[in-house]
């Protein structure tokens, strides 16, 4: 059966425009609709008549993504491929995304709970997903569809969630680093709770016990996440140290190419000095020299899968909750190598 997509593909056009067109939406040129009319009815598609349900009648016909501090999803091309999985998993149901801005002054909580208030949006997807989140607890006792990118710490809360295993990636990292031979290891974190980040902590930490060698160190060296300044200031201090870590695990690639700069104004060669392992796998991490090794959670992917479960959650507000825990794949660059000597 053909669907929405198959339509928008044949004819070089997005799926939520295809949407709109059979839904009879006037913004759309006459031309257009006809041409999509015509090959839907060619292709033989039939309407799903959950997905008009959900623009239909009293919905808006939107789900909201709020932006919110000064850093987020910034880091590189992130933003860009998640709004973009995103929208994609939202348009095949012929949903659209907005987005919402912080304005200067005014608190997230503030406009979320204006959006719920004026149905300005069907569903919320919130990302950064602090270890306690006063956004998860107003919209579960508001009643308001949301999916959060990302979990709060306590797995007691009801709600659905898409996140990646940090737990795992890190540990998976630890055993590639120890069997290499390093011993003296650092994380390079962040000060800010996020859920992420004890997560990934939590995976280094386990996976150290785990192995019982009483020769192993580990430094953990924390910066603020939005402060270059002092970001710079905490890599070089952790790479000045005379009892410097053969081995880095850095949270999140922007990180993890703040060390690699900062290594090679030392002169310090990676990975014949230090070995590096990052998160996330943004563009420039390829780019680096060396070639940064780190973890893909496949951020399109991942974000489609937001979109998709906001639908279902639209569909079935009473369907019990939905989680997806995606295990990242370790990329293999030239950061990591043999502890030296």
């Amino acid at each position: 059966m053909a669907t929405i997509k198959d339509i928008a593909h044949r004819l070089g056009l997005s799926a939520s425009t295809v949407s709109r067109a059979l839904a009879g939406h006037e913004r759309i040129p006459e031309a257009t609709r006809e041409r999509i009319l015509q090959l839907a009815a060619d292709m033989g598609y039939v309407p799903n008549r959950a997905a008009q349900s959900l623009v239909g009648g009293r919905s808006s016909g939107f789900a909201g993504l709020v932006l919110t501090d000064p850093g987020y999803g910034r880091e590189d091309s992130y933003l860009g491929e998640y709004i973009s999985g995103l929208g994609d998993g939202l348009a095949e149901s012929g949903i659209d995304l907005f987005l919402a801005a912080i304005p200067e002054g005014q608190s997230e909580l503030s406009v979320i709970k204006n959006i719920v208030s004026t149905r300005r949006a069907d569903g919320l997807i919130l990302g950064r997903t602090s270890e306690v989140d006063p956004r998860v607890n107003y919209l579960m006792q508001a009643g308001f569809p949301f999916v959060t990118h990302g979990r709060v710490l306590s797995d007691a809360l009801p709600y659905d969630w898409v996140d990646t295993d940090g737990t795992a990636a890190f540990g998976e990292a630890f055993d590639l680093l120890y069997a290499l031979g390093h011993r003296r290891f650092a994380l390079l974190t962040i000060e800010e709770p996020m859920t992420f980040r004890h997560h990934r902590t939590e995976g280094l930490l386990q996976a150290m016990e785990r192995c019982g060698d009483p020769g192993l160190s580990l430094t953990i060296a924390t910066t603020p996440r939005y402060d270059p300044a002092r970001r710079m200031a905490v890599i070089r201090d952790l790479l000045m140290a005379p009892d410097r870590p053969t081995a880095v695990l850095a949270l999140f690639d922007g990180l993890a190419l703040n060390l690699l700069q900062i290594a090679e104004s030392l002169s310090l060669s990676v990975p014949g000095a230090l070995s590096v392992i990052g998160f996330d796998n943004i563009t420039s991490a390829a780019l680096a020299r060396p070639g940064l090794t780190t973890f893909d959670s496949d951020t399109r992917a991942s974000a489609r899968a937001t979109g998709r479960m906001l639908v279902e959650r639209l569909r079935s507000p009473d369907a019990d909750q939905q989680n997806l825990l995606i295990r990242p794949k370790l990329v293999l660059r030239a950061s990591h190598g043999p502890a030296p000597g």
